[in-house]
């Protein structure tokens, strides 16, 4: 069975094989698919972890206050969106799509969303920055009023990655295709068309919106804040600025690195579509195009490390968590023999980093 497929990669022509005249056998060999597994296993599970925490610090530690507030927990909610549905996609992909069509088309389109709207919404945060430090003066009377307009650019984003999404979603399908050869019956889930015309328009247009509007605009809107950051923080003189300085270049070279070869070699896919092409160097493209879309894939883990984690305020309220965690364990497991020193613990614990009292629901 092949491994986790993107939606663009569907039946495309039949495919030159000097060797002989068999059909090009394109399927991962099980070696991959192994391997392609446990990549995507240890993905979803620090994406989740990771994201959920993210999400959990918002709605129970801190509440959003800035606009960059509220694009950092839209980005961990879509991260957190995709790393549930990849679990779901590797089983269907490998036990023929059991649990039928709906889930076929939902599962297809959960990559499509995260795609589009955590992409833009890196881009929003940079903006955001942008604004707060190379324009601040001018934003200095304004912060209190932009939560409202944070929030709404958030709804359109995530309406916009919707529409984008449509192709995915009305033309995947989940059909049977008899292999040639044998009496055996491959299930797929990819996109299905009737006419060549609408085949033909989709091959292009659904692979170009996701390296133009997915990774090409919010590269480019990434790259001149954060540059137009850099050249303001080292005209500063502060302590801080070589850190900070550090920070920025993290998160766009961490960018870079794990969406430029995915988006390079998927252009030179959606280039060859109309080609005669040999086998073997189609199964090479083929298994370039899902290690790197793998590495695409690791981003959603990095996220809240480069974005919230990094932030010191933001690792307090982790630790807060984690508190919270173990005494609540400690009381709904051990409450009758929990020490006079666990309970101080916890006590100091509860309190935020300004000594008020931040009783959260988990230890309630």
């Amino acid at each position: 069975m092949a491994s986790v497929t993107p939606e663009y990669e569907f039946c495309t022509e039949v495919y030159d094989d000097s060797s002989d005249e068999a059909p090009c056998n394109l399927d991962p060999n099980p070696a991959e698919v192994i391997t392609q597994t446990y990549i995507h296993s240890v993905i979803c599970a620090f994406g989740l972890i990771g994201n959920a925490l993210v999400i959990v610090t918002y709605l129970f530690y801190k509440r959003t206050k800035t606009m960059t507030d509220v694009y950092l927990f839209n980005v961990a909610l879509a991260d957190l969106i995709f790393v549930v549905a990849l679990p779901f996609i590797i089983y269907n992909e490998q036990h023929s799509w059991l649990m039928g069509s709906v889930a076929c088309k939902m599962l297809r389109s959960a990559y499509s969303v995260n795609l589009y709207s955590g992409m833009l919404l890196l881009a929003c945060i940079s903006g955001d920055r942008y604004i707060a430090i190379v324009q601040a003066r001018r934003s200095f009377g304004a912060r209190s009023r932009t939560l409202i307009y944070s929030r709404l650019i958030s709804s359109t984003v995530w309406v916009f990655a919707g529409a984008l999404t449509l192709p995915t979603l009305i033309y995947t399908e989940r059909f049977e295709e008899q292999n040639l050869g044998n009496e055996t019956v491959t299930v797929m889930c990819q996109l299905s068309f009737s006419k060549n015309e609408t085949a033909k328009l989709m091959k292009v247009m659904v692979p170009s919106l996701q390296m133009a509007i997915g990774f090409l605009l919010p590269l480019v809107i990434m790259m001149f804040c954060y540059s137009s950051i850099v050249c303001t923080l080292l005209r500063t003189q502060n302590s801080k600025r070589h850190k900070a300085v550090r920070v920025v270049l993290a998160v766009v070279v961490v960018f870079i690195i794990c969406h430029l070869p995915y988006n390079v070699t998927l252009l030179n896919h959606t280039l060859s579509l109309f080609k005669v092409r040999l086998c073997e160097a189609e199964r090479i493209k083929l298994q370039v195009l899902s290690i790197s879309r793998s590495v695409a894939y690791l981003h959603c883990c990095l996220n809240p490390i480069l974005y919230a984690f990094i932030g010191v305020k933001f690792r307090n309220h982790f630790r807060q968590i984690i508190v919270d965690l173990w005494c609540f364990s400690r009381r709904y497991i051990h409450s009758s023999r929990t020490s006079r020193a666990t309970s101080d613990f916890c006590i100091s614990g509860l309190k935020s980093s300004d000594g008020s009292n931040n009783m959260s629901s988990f230890s309630a």
